[in-house]
């Protein structure tokens, strides 16, 4: 990097357009930027005009969506056991699915969903789920123990529902019942979620978001303890069997048949747009080659005089693929590798623009070398509801960042670690080690990461105003913001430029 450039990373200059920006992202004419809504159209209309200024290709891809209301009154799981039947409404059975669904099959346990060979690990290997309804638990085996092949106490892919869904739907399977872990020690999903300020707050609930034509075409349904326990008998022994052995305890359920129901009080066919900018490379053979730079802009909108301003989540990440599309535009040499600003919709009802980018490319993914992803860059993190008694966060964090997603990629962490030498920021790998959050799974990085793409979320961190009606621009660390930006630029040139990409892992954790 230029002297110039590490004097723009820094200046006052820069702060002030970063606090522009963010002012305007977050004001109340945005409304929250709420997906499928005009705050939201207004974002996407602002990044587009800016990334146009900057002097980047410019295009929107079109991402379909269904909008609709799941009727949960309506909603019920029915189980049949020989002679008897009992139905279980909501919040001991609940889900959604953009149309209604009737469906009746045998019923099937599949213990964690999980499809893992590299692991040598198959919870489908004993059993037929063709045509089945399955049932899995929630997260992963033997998630207590630091020296699991499944990332010791913190996450791996598997441990998410999608692609739990995605494993039972090549199977064969019709229908996923999500049962939380019996031995579990940390809050169910449910019950985290519960915990976040816009779920709980507001007088309507926020219509729910479907991806039109997405891959992932079956419904799962959440079950409680008490549903699982009807099914399974004594789902803890289960769970004990795979844990101690870590082996599959998948088995058949001899006579025992459900049925599931779901519909919408309200469902319609929408749209929203992913803001993408291209910044083609300079290298005859190497411009073919992709660096992804992203954030998203969507956040949780407003309800009657209230606003979710959605400064820091996400408006900084925003403004900072915005300010680097300028940056690496501005810079006197182009990078050799092209590299591609993109600004995803939807990322608060499922992270639906980036599963749908990498469902349908701007670019091959093949050659996508590395993805930076910003989400939330411009506080300090602070103890939280979300993070009370799960992890401890440090007094001071005005320096530091959280990188998340790292142990897939050794080169990727060792890149940013290098650049950040001109920078000193306190790099924190923390999240990576815990798993009762699921934070891995809550960013736009995860669906590349699912592609085998180096992707690696930059995260600042929560606090108390994490999805609040108080997040707002004048609690922004603007100074932190500059030099994760400046780092974010150094390693990005690094990806952009080096002979050698970054590759995924090769060990047993990939």
């Amino acid at each position: 990097m230029s002297r110039l450039l590490l004097l723009i990373f820094a200046s006052a200059a820069l702060a002030g357009d970063l606090r522009s920006d963010l002012r305007y992202l977050s004001s109340d004419s945005l409304q929250g930027r709420l997906s499928l809504t005009p705050g939201s159209e207004k974002a996407i209309h602002w990044i587009a005009a800016e990334f146009k200024k900057a002097g980047v290709k410019t295009s929107l891809q079109t991402v379909p969506l269904w909008e609709f209301r799941p009727n949960r009154e309506a909603g019920f799981l029915k189980i049949e056991q020989g002679s008897k039947e009992e139905i279980f409404r909501a919040p001991d059975a609940s889900g959604q699915y953009p149309e209604k669904i009737d469906l009746t099959a045998p019923v099937i346990f599949a213990g964690f969903g999980i499809t893992a060979p590299e692991l040598g690990y198959d919870d489908y290997q004993p059993i037929d789920a063709k045509g089945k309804i399955v049932v899995v638990f929630d997260h992963e085996p033997q998630e207590d123990d630091p020296h699991s092949i499944f990332n010791g106490r913190g996450n791996t892919r598997y441990a998410t529902i999608r692609v739990k869904a995605l494993n039972a739907q090549a199977h064969g399977a019709i229908a996923v019942l999500l049962a939380p872990e019996p031995n579990r020690k940390h809050l169910t999903n449910q019950e985290r979620i519960a915990k976040i300020g816009s779920a709980t707050q507001r007088n309507t609930k926020i219509p729910s978001e479907a991806i039109i034509g997405d891959e992932l075409h079956i419904p799962y349904m959440n079950i409680s303890d008490a549903v699982t326990a009807k099914l399974l008998g004594k789902p803890g022994e289960l769970q004990s069997k795979i844990d101690t052995k870590l082996a599959p305890a998948s088995c058949d359920l001899p006579g025992a048949t459900v049925s599931v129901h779901m519909e919408n009080s309200a469902a319609k066919r929408n749209h929203s747009a992913n803001v993408l900018g291209l910044l083609e490379g300079s290298d005859p053979q190497l411009k073919a080659e992709t660096i992804v730079i992203s954030a998203h802009f969507d956040h949780d909108g407003a309800d009657g005089k209230r606003i979710w301003h959605g400064a820091d989540d996400n408006g900084s990440g925003t403004v900072g693929v915005v300010e680097l599309a300028r940056r690496f535009s501005a810079a006197a040499t182009r990078p050799k590798r092209s590299i591609l600003f993109v600004v995803f919709a939807a990322e608060e009802r499922g992270l639906l623009g980036s599963y749908y980018y990498v469902q349908h490319p701007l670019r091959p993914l093949a050659s996508t070398r590395a993805v930076i992803n910003f989400d939330m860059i411009g506080r300090n993190e602070t103890p939280s509801r979300q993070t009370d008694g799960v992890i401890d966060i440090a007094p001071d964090t005005s320096n530091e960042l959280n990188l998340i997603g790292t142990n897939y990629s050794r080169d990727y962490r060792q890149t940013v670690e290098q650049a950040n030498q001109q920078v000193g920021l306190k790099l924190n790998y923390k999240w990576d080690q815990e798993a009762s959050l699921n934070i891995f799974f809550r960013s736009d990085q995860f669906p590349f990461t699912l592609c085998g793409i180096p992707a690696i979320w930059w995260f600042t961190g929560f606090h108390p105003d994490y999805h609040q009606t108080t997040d707002t621009v004048e609690k922004i660390n603007f100074s932190k913001m500059q030099n994760i930006l400046k780092l974010a630029y150094l390693s990005a040139e690094q990806f952009a430029n080096e002979p050698n990409w970054p590759r995924m892992n090769t060990n047993k954790r990939e």
